[in-house]
C-alpha cells in the first residue's frame, strides 16, 4: 500500500505527497534542508491533476480517432525539471532529484 512515509523511503527522495482529486495537498513529507516547501508541493499538486486531465483527453481523443486501445486510463506521470523529476501515480507523487531517480522503483512504490 502506497503512502508518504513509505515513498520518502526511496532512494534520494526529496519529498512526497498526497493529494486530492482537485489537487488540494492533503499530506507530504520533505528532506529537512530541501528547496522544496509545502507551497511549491501545493502547486505541484495543481499541476499534477491538470496534467493528469490533458493527458486523460489526449488518450481519449487518441483512442476515438485511431480506434487503437490501450491509452485509457491514464494513471500517472512524471514531470522532469531542470534539478528534479515528480512522479506521480494515482493520489501519491514522489520527489526525486534528476541524478539519482529510478523511475521503475518509483512507480512500483507508487502502486504503478
Amino acid at each position: 500500500m502506497t503512502d508518504v512515509a513509505s515513498l520518502m523511503n526511496l532512494e534520494g527522495a526529496v519529498g512526497a505527497f498526497k493529494f486530492t482529486p482537485g489537487g488540494e495537498l492533503l499530506e507530504h513529507r520533505l528532506v529537512e534542508g530541501s528547496n522544496l516547501n509545502e507551497s511549491a508541493l501545493d502547486l505541484l499538486c495543481h499541476v499534477c491533476v491538470a496534467n493528469m486531465a490533458i493527458a486523460t483527453m489526449q488518450a481519449r481523443g487518441w483512442e476515438n480517432m485511431t480506434g487503437m486501445g490501450g491509452f485509457y486510463p491514464v494513471n500517472g506521470f512524471t514531470l522532469v525539471g531542470f534539478e528534479w523529476t515528480a512522479i506521480v501515480n494515482g493520489e501519491y507523487g514522489v520527489v526525486l532529484p534528476n541524478d539519482k531517480v529510478d523511475y521503475e522503483k518509483a512507480y512500483a512504490a507508487l502502486g504503478g
